[in-house]
């Protein structure tokens, strides 16, 4: 085939049919052609050849061009496609079938020669297109044709992520549904479908656009009906006034096709959030039940209030007290009767495990018998603690854990008035306590300390502030003997943590977890350790910070 007159009309006409059919730009299809009719003239003037084709968009007339670059005398690599200033004298001249070009621009005027840097178009005539050429030329035109299609599939449903999505389904394959959601092909994995939900061939679906990705085989589109996002959506849809942003889901957990709980605050005084999400007899959430295969929903009320919102997120069930983890942490204690043990635990522990994907936090359920036991044995224990280490008779000793006493630590260094408060004690009988308290304290430091000695420790790590011996001892024990040992610890190595694995978590025990170190508290003693050790900078540590005190600094000063 021949780029001549009575083809070059078709051309456009191609460029246009193509570009209407994959929805995509005309110029990118010209783009295109003129890419591969460039590569069917190096096959016939020389691969080494810069060969350029540029069809005219009105006309559809094609223009061969071969281009040589001006480089220094030094810098020819390519005799076919540069040359140098010398070289390129002779063709420094007016041609009808040539021009040069000085930063892009044409040079008109030929003063001075020619320079390092410009360039030399000279036409050359058309190519002949045989059967192979043609066929490579029609394999770069599809090429470049499907990456546009690709990139437009992308730009279009890049932003469509976090939104639900309708479709039809083509197809199944392994276990994967495969969904024409328009302008492209969707995913619906095996592990994203609710329950045993099957599908056939031409059946409506709706699901949630879960993640969109640039591959290299095109956009890939992954779409999700378990995602705790969906059944929000879905509510954003029936619910006007979530859509309207009145009423805000502030957390929700499924468990796909069999219950799910979901929490709402609203933000107008006249609005019930959790009626305005149920409906006219149940209109609204039935509507979103029929969607998830009959999934049964507890919508709640969200509370600012870690208890409150505890004790609404465990419903139906009934919660007698709720016991906050004192260190701060995500554990939390919940109490109920007896009679609502099974209910608040759920049907093989549904309720409770999405009440504390709801609320973040790691619940533990207990009966009011159970809590009982507990806190006696617990009084029994420090009651124990007290008649061995201070040689007091059971009385005194239960009367100092009724007082809220729970370690020798509080009894030494508590406020003497705190013990002179208690009812038969006085001034001479406080001391003598805090006296003895304080011995048995430093004995057990002096002996906490030589064994950790006998283990090895150093007095790098012996003399670091906010180590207790007995702290000492315990990572000596373990191992670490130095301050260089210590600055090299994570922080959940000291103060223990969870780790999570197909789905189970399980506990990471920390070194000075028994002393009640929290993670926050491992994190400045590992920090302050590498800051002493100069492997790090202080200055680095709180830019941002820093900043914002000179900034209040300023402003307290009135700049």
């Amino acid at each position: 085939m021949a780029i001549t007159s009575a083809n070059q009309l078709e051309l456009l006409q191609t460029a246009e049919a193509v570009a209407r059919e994959k929805m995509i730009d005309p110029g990118l299809v010209i783009e295109a052609m003129e890419d591969s009719l460039a590569r069917a003239a190096k096959s016939r003037y020389g691969a080494e050849m810069d060969i350029r084709v540029v069809i005219d968009r009105k006309t559809g007339n094609a223009r061969f061009t071969r281009v040589r670059t001006v480089v220094e005398d030094d810098a020819v690599e390519n005799y076919q496609a540069q040359f140098t200033a010398r070289d390129a004298k002779p063709y420094f001249e007016v041609r009808k079938d040539a021009r040069w070009l000085r930063d892009g621009a044409p040079v008109e005027a030929f003063s001075g020669g020619p320079q390092v840097g410009d360039i030399f178009e000279e036409q050359v005539p058309p190519v002949e297109l045989g059967r192979i050429a043609a066929q490579s030329a029609k394999q770069v035109i599809l090429q470049r044709v499907r990456e546009a299609e690709r990139d437009r599939q992308y730009e279009e449903f890049k932003d469509r992520a976090g939104t639900i999505i309708n479709g039809v389904v083509k197809r199944e394959e392994y276990g994967n549904i495969i969904v024409d959601v328009g302008r492209g092909e969707a995913i619906l994995r095996r592990n994203e479908k609710i329950g045993r939900e099957s599908y056939r061939p031409n059946d409506r679906i709706r699901a949630y656009v879960k993640d969109v990705r640039r591959e290299a085989r095109g956009p890939q589109i992954f779409l999700s009906r378990t995602d705790p996002q969906f059944m929000a959506e879905l509510f954003k849809m029936e619910v006007p006034e979530i859509y309207d942003g009145v009423i805000e889901i502030k957390a929700v957990a499924r468990d796909p096709g069999s219950r799910a709980k979901i929490a709402v605050i609203s933000y107008d005084n006249s609005i019930d959030p959790v009626g305005a999400c149920v409906g006219m007899r149940g209109s609204r959430v039935q509507a979103v039940v029929g969607e998830l295969q009959g999934e049964k929903i507890d919508i709640i009320p969200w509370s600012e209030d870690q208890a409150t919102f505890l004790v609404n997120a465990l419903q139906p069930a009934e919660v007698a007290k709720v016991v906050l983890d004192e260190e701060g942490g995500n554990r939390i204690e919940v109490v109920v009767p007896e009679e609502q043990l099974s209910l608040a635990i759920g049907r093989r522990g549904q309720n409770v495990r999405l009440a504390s994907q709801l609320t973040g936090l790691d619940i533990d359920i207990l009966t009011e018998e159970e809590e009982s036991k507990r806190r006696q044995a617990e009084f029994n224990a420090r009651t124990q603690l007290f008649m061995d280490t201070l040689d007091l008779d059971e009385f005194f000793a239960q009367l100092l854990v009724a007082e809220g006493f729970t370690n020798l630590e509080e009894v030494a260094y508590v406020e003497l008035d705190e013990l002179l408060s208690i009812e038969g004690v006085d001034e001479g009988t406080a001391e003598e306590l805090q006296a003895r308290a304080r011995d048995h304290l430093e004995a057990a430091n002096r002996a906490a300390l030589e064994k950790a000695r006998e283990l090895g420790a150093e007095d790098s790590l012996i003399e670091f502030e906010g180590l207790t011996p007995q702290m000492v001892e315990a990572l000596a024990k373990d191992g670490i003997k130095t301050l260089e040992d210590f600055a090299t610890c994570a922080d959940w190595e000291l103060a223990g943590g969870w780790t999570t694995q197909n789905g189970q978590r399980t506990k990471d025990d920390g070194i000075l977890e028994p002393f009640g170190v929290s993670l926050e508290q491992a994190q400045d003693m590992v920090m302050t350790a590498r800051v002493m050790l100069g492997w790090v900078d202080p200055d680095e540590l709180h830019p941002a910070s820093d900043e914002n005190e000179d900034e209040a600094e300023a402003e307290e000063a009135g700049v």
